[in-house]
């Protein structure tokens, strides 16, 4: 082995184990989902009917199929890699790789997240594709695949951008993407447990997270955080409180394909369309 080789051999192999790293991460996911899953389905915190249970696991994991379909077809994971190029200014570009880095990483990753999620409920054009993720009439485990492609390909380029301006190789967020899945699941559960509220003054748990999916809006506009539960805390964004319903009263998608499409249809479009319906005497 010339020593020309040995950097780009020492390079490759650490690709392969960081590669190797985050498959058995999202396995791990998978299992945290099928067991976060038999759980709530033995002891709910809150009963749906069957209907909208079922509605409800068909319509998410068909749309986890999709997406994932359509975002492996557009290569969007390679989007990171070409991001990383121009990652050589970011502002922890010049810290070695470590313990110190990566939590450093994780932590200003959750905050760009808790601002997208916030961003995504202020802005119409963001709403529209976001508000699929709130239209589910259930609240359990696969409700966290229930998202919009496009919501989660504007979502991708986002983060390629924290890559660019963070500084931090791709390998490393799309860890980091897989833990905050762990957590994605685990807020979205159908469950209380003991210690719920202390363990939410730290991340953010189901209790919290179910308010965020409230049929009213001032209530959902709340709880913006993946994983920290601090951002809401530090920037007035927690709500404590127990939502009366979940779902979205003015948006109804039963399966995958009218999941799709609402993103076309918006509250705007619905009120305008009460308004043209004439009324009957009352």
């Amino acid at each position: 082995m010339s020593p020309a080789e040995s950097p780009a051999l020492l390079a490759e192999a650490s690709q392969q184990a960081s590669l190797l790293f985050n498959e058995v991460l999202f396995g791990l996911a998978m299992l945290a989902f099928a067991v976060l899953m038999v759980m709530e389905h033995i002891q709910p915190y809150r009963k749906f009917t069957n209907k909208i249970s079922k509605e409800s696991f068909v319509t998410n994991t068909t749309a986890f199929l999709f997406n994932n379909i359509i975002l492996t077809a557009l290569r969007a994971s390679s989007l990171f890699f070409i991001a990383q190029r121009f990652s050589g200014f970011g502002l922890l570009s010049e810290m070695a790789n470590g313990p110190l880095k990566w939590l450093l990483s994780f932590v200003l990753f959750d905050f760009s997240i808790y601002l997208w999620h916030l961003v995504s409920h202020k802005y119409e054009w963001l709403w529209r594709f976001h508000k699929v993720h709130h239209s589910d009439k259930s609240f359990n485990v696969s409700t966290g695949f229930r998202f919009h492609v496009f919501d989660l390909f504007l979502e991708i380029l986002y983060k390629c951008l924290f890559v660019m301006i963070i500084g931090v190789d791709a390998y490393v967020v799309l860890a980091i993407e897989i833990i905050e899945l762990f957590f994605i699941f685990f807020h979205h559960a159908n469950l209380a447990f003991k210690y719920e509220n202390l363990i939410s003054q730290f991340i953010i748990t189901p209790s919290l997270h179910r308010v965020h999916h409230s049929a009213l809006r001032k209530e959902h506009d709340s709880n913006y955080g993946i994983v920290l539960s601090g951002w809401d805390k530090l920037f007035g964004t927690r709500k404590e409180l127990v939502p009366e319903k979940i779902g979205l009263d003015t948006i109804v998608a039963e399966n995958f394909l009218q999941l799709f499409f609402l993103a076309f249809v918006t509250e705007r479009h619905i009120r305008r369309l009460l308004q043209i319906i004439p009324k009957g005497k009352k």
